[in-house]
């Protein structure tokens, strides 16, 4: 087959990765791509949001199957392109992607299905907005209603913060993002990350993982894309998983198919976990990102026959054949993210690094000129990991992370903190 990745990050460089393991895959091409995915496939130069660019490309190159990886395609239509197409695609159409683009109709899905989340209220209007949340109280939480790169979303501890977040998303901070705001209960317990395929009938588990969202040390400082990642997540039981699936998932699958919008791809559920009970934080539609690299690393190859399934309304024949494994990968950023950072960078180290089914260092935000690889973005490598333990793949993707030469970057030492601290 000749395959297609969308995305240049560091959730596409471990998909790209997972997908070469299996011997479906005869060309494999990425676009944008980065340094990193360039060692191992061809990188092409396209519109990725424009549907037509995407769809002629894909038709000049006799792509057999498409892997959507971020969002920002998938809001703009171009599953629903391909599909027209007759180009066989993983991702949700564009109405079915709203479950990510707009944090509203998450809200009205999730009140419709009866899927538990945190109470929420909706404004446009600054002083409104304002008004509610003095009558609410801190801490709270204010979301951009649209996309805006994971960066959306202030978890206001205190009242005054609350009030300038309100004024900085109205205020035309996140751009179209930010013309309305959902403002959302505080929540508080554990996070957890659960995946799910679906074929637009089937539901399949895929995985679990935890997340680090914010920058530094014990989840202090602000949230970030994420810096850092471990799978399985350990408060995931049995009993939390069937809970998710039947109070949330399936339900909210249920009425995307009511409403005539069945979701096919897969599907990020965020979970806020307290007191033995799963409540809904988001919706994703694409892999998380770092979460993807950790549970690439535990799929491989079985990675696209899952995939295929899904696009082909194949779920039903399919299970995920999980190893007594874990996997851990740590983020390493450039200093000043998630606010202002030196971009072109050189990073040294990277060529001397191991790269076998037990540890892969991910590109997210690199570029290569005159022979040398280069920081481009605010999350630049992902050091990922497998072990027979979760301190074992601690330990190896902590050993890499402390190989690269880099001295404009850092990353987080207490990555699975909660699961061996």
């Amino acid at each position: 087959m000749n395959i297609l990745v969308l995305g240049g990050g560091g959730r596409e460089h471990s998909l790209a990765w997972a997908i070469l393991q299996n011997p479906k895959c005869d060309r494999l091409i990425v676009a944008p791509g980065n340094a990193g995915i360039a060692q191992i496939a061809e990188c092409a130069s396209f519109d990725i949001c424009d549907g037509s660019a995407v769809v002629e490309f894909a038709e000049a190159e006799s792509i057999d199957f498409v892997v959507v990886g971020p969002e920002a395609p998938l809001a703009a239509g171009v599953a629903d392109r391909l599909a027209e197409a007759g180009i066989p695609v993983f991702g949700p159409s564009r109405e079915a992607a709203r479950l990510e683009a707009s944090k509203r109709f998450t809200k009205e899905i999730c009140d419709a299905a009866g899927a538990p989340t945190a109470a929420w209220a909706r404004f446009d209007e600054v002083e409104a907005a304002k008004a509610y949340i003095r009558q609410q109280g801190a801490p709270i939480v204010i979301k951009a209603d649209g996309l805006a790169a994971g960066k959306g979303v202030i978890v206001a501890m205190t009242e005054a913060e609350a009030l300038a977040g309100v004024e900085d998303i109205l205020g035309g901070a996140f751009g179209a993002a930010g013309a309305e705001v959902v403002i959302e209960e505080f929540m508080d317990g554990e996070e957890a990350s659960f995946f799910v395929l679906c074929d637009g009938e089937i539901v399949l588990p895929v995985g679990t993982a935890q997340d680090h969202k914010r920058v530094g040390e014990g989840d202090t400082g602000p949230n970030t894309g994420g810096m850092g990642a471990y799978s399985p997540a350990p408060i995931m039981t049995d009993e939390l998983v069937e809970a998710t699936l039947e109070q949330i998932v399936k339900p909210t699958m249920d009425e995307m198919a009511r409403r005539g919008t069945p979701y096919r791809g897969v599907l990020y559920v965020g979970l806020m976990i307290k007191h033995g009970k799963p409540r809904l934080v988001e919706y994703n539609v694409r892999f998380g990102d770092p979460e993807c690299q950790a549970m690439m690393m535990r799929l491989g190859a079985q990675a696209l026959d899952l995939l295929l399934a899904a696009a082909e309304g194949r779920l039903a024949e399919r299970h995920v054949n999980w190893a007594e494994d874990h996997a851990m990968t740590v983020v390493l950023a450039a200093d000043g993210y998630p606010g202002v950072y030196e971009k072109g960078t050189v990073i040294n180290g990277l060529d001397a690094l191991p790269e076998t089914s037990w540890e892969m260092m991910f590109h997210a935000g690199t570029s290569e000129a005159d022979g040398k690889i280069t920081a481009t973005g605010g999350r630049v490598l992902n050091a990922t990991a497998r072990g027979r333990t979760l301190q074992e793949a601690r330990d190896r993707a902590y050993a890499m992370a402390e190989a690269v030469g880099w001295p404009q970057g850092f990353f987080r030492r207490d990555i699975g903190w909660r699961a061996l601290d």
